[in-house]
């Protein structure tokens, strides 16, 4: 089976815009958090979010035409995309190299892209015309040709970045999307990670993206008591829920042979994922923290390393009362008495959703090769139901070079991503 190296990395979140910001944000215990601006939030049940507070298109995607059939999740996919593809150094190689051998670059260079794909926003184009009609169908339809962009259905297409990563790039090789909540973007490096080493591909980009901050989202999560009144406080015994974040993350991982041949610098190595359903309901977890501790051992069977050699856990730590204390529940299970330093970002620069897996994976591999378990900045006492994890409000140093990545989503999904640093 073939070995599975990371030669690049990319991210952009509210904190940052390439892991090292993110992680040097985090490490100064700087949070993102603040009032949503976007949109009045006057009277709303909750106010706040990670928002990247000086997005520029033009910055995330230098083609303007581009701008017309993409929307702002897309830039930030594309553009984590980007500098992942930039960091690997990937296109001087084949631009270097005789037609053919070029060709082979591109034929054998697959994608994988974790997707939101459950905005609302992707429908508030039609709400004038909506209103104008005042019930009459005929009328919408009459005027919708006039009011809603001609662009809309490819602007909303959930592989959007999949799409253009290949066209801007040649990238011609096996690819996906997934849309699978807030598990997507560790699935997609689980499902490159597993097509290099089943030779479907020689070289895969792993792209994480998401923008739930709009109106009906934030509405919605609210009424489902799932978003904090203020700030996010991971595993604290006053924890009231999570907040939302924006951004994407990517990881350029290939084969070891591949990496080799091209004398790329290899910056850390995926070593296994493991995922799973509880099976209850789109909300439910189960209270002993069960497919989070399957997730766990599926990664380490598939990593060949036992608990023990896990130097740093990144929690998905997202704040909600259940959420954590059954990831909690999971980690002491696994893990026992010989726990590693846990910590959780969230608090940082919110929750990405779809992003949130990839993007933190890309942070822990700068914070193993920095020697540092970041604190978790909000934590203040920790909930008893919480108890026996190694977290704490400072920083604290990995075991080992190790790093696992947890991530969980809607209907009770969990994954976990185990890599490690160079």
């Amino acid at each position: 089976m073939a070995k599975v190296v990371i030669t690049g990395a990319g991210a952009v979140c509210a904190s940052g815009k390439d892991p090292a910001a993110i992680l040097e944000a985090v490490r100064e215990r700087r949070s993102s958090i603040a009032e949503i601006r976007q949109w009045d939030v006057t009277g709303w049940p909750s106010t706040k979010a990670a928002e990247v507070a000086d997005f520029n298109a033009r910055e995330m995607v230098d083609d303007r035409k581009l701008h017309k059939l993409i929307r702002r999740t897309d830039m930030f996919g594309l553009y984590a995309a980007g500098r992942a593809i930039g960091a690997s150094r990937l296109l001087p190689h084949r631009e270097g190299l005789a037609d053919e051998a070029a060709a082979a670059i591109s034929d054998r260079t697959g994608v994988w892209v974790g997707s939101g794909s459950g905005n609302y926003e992707n429908n508030y184009d039609y709400f004038p015309t909506i209103t104008a009609a005042k019930g009459d169908l005929v009328e919408f339809g009459r005027e919708l040709a006039n009011t809603v962009n001609p662009m809309w259905l490819l602007r909303s297409l959930p592989n959007n970045v999949l799409g253009h990563i290949g066209i801007k790039y040649g990238f011609k090789g096996a690819n996906a999307c997934i849309t699978n909540h807030s598990c997507s973007g560790s699935l997609a490096v689980i499902e490159a990670g597993e097509a290099l080493r089943n030779g479907e591909a020689d070289r895969a980009l792993a792209v994480g993206h998401d923008t739930p901050i709009e109106p009906q989202m934030v509405l919605f999560y609210s009424r489902l008591g799932l978003v904090a009144s203020e700030s996010l406080r991971p595993f604290d015994a006053v924890r009231d829920g999570s907040i939302f974040g924006e951004g994407a993350g990517a990881l350029m991982l290939e084969t070891e042979a591949s990496a080799t041949a091209r004398n790329a610098t290899v910056v850390g190595e995926y070593l296994g994922g493991g995922y799973d359903t509880e099976g209850l309901s789109l909300l439910a977890v189960r209270d002993d923290g069960d497919g989070v501790a399957r997730a766990i051992r599926a990664a380490l069977d598939d990593a060949k390393i036992a608990p023990a050699d896990v130097g740093m856990i990144v929690a998905h730590g997202n704040g909600t009362r259940p959420s954590d204390a059954s990831e909690a529940a999971a980690l002491r299970t696994v893990f026992g008495a010989r726990m590693p330093p846990v910590t959780a970002l969230k608090w940082a620069f919110g929750h990405l959703i779809s992003a949130a897996g990839i993007l933190e994976t890309t942070v822990a591999l700068e914070a193993l090769r920095a020697k540092s378990v970041p604190g978790i900045a909000t934590l203040e006492t920790i909930d008893p139901d919480c108890g026996r994890l190694s977290i704490s409000a400072r920083e604290q140093v990995p075991t080992s070079d190790i790093a696992l990545i947890l991530c969980r989503g809607f209907a009770a999904t969990n994954a976990a991503l185990v890599v490690r640093a160079a």
